[in-house]
């Protein structure tokens, strides 16, 4: 079992850059892909970005390739996701997620998600 702790959300004009961090619990951490979706207000949860359990594979959603990153950090049990030239349409809850099946991380089956943090992108 693994407990999901986001931070590093806030409000930020359009073209900044906001890092998101995902703590998590446990020492199974390098057993799991990790993922981010983000959820705006009105619409579904959608998938925003996943890594690899060694960090080698990532995938994103084509509506951040470019401008966002993912990485982790298996001996700090944290998953990062490095966000740039953040537009408007980016503002959303982010959530952190992690599952041992890194196809199924992305299609969002996974019990194992954070509480969510706030990112809100000013025009």
């Amino acid at each position: 079992q693994v407990q999901l702790v986001e931070s590093g959300g806030g409000l930020v004009q359009a073209g900044g850059s906001l890092r998101l961090s995902c703590a998590a619990s446990g020492r199974t951490f390098s057993s799991y892909a990790m993922g981010w979706f983000r959820q705006a207000p009105g619409k579904e949860r959608e998938f925003v970005a996943a890594i690899s359990r060694s960090g080698g594979s990532t995938y994103y959603a084509d509506t951040v390739k470019g401008r966002f990153t993912i990485s982790r950090d298996n001996a700090e049990n944290t998953v990062y996701l490095q966000m740039n030239s953040l537009k408007p349409e980016d503002t959303a809850d982010y959530y952190c997620a992690a599952g041992p099946i890194l196809d199924r991380l992305r299609r969002g089956l996974t019990g194992y998600w954070g509480q969510g943090t706030q990112v809100t992108v000013s025009s």
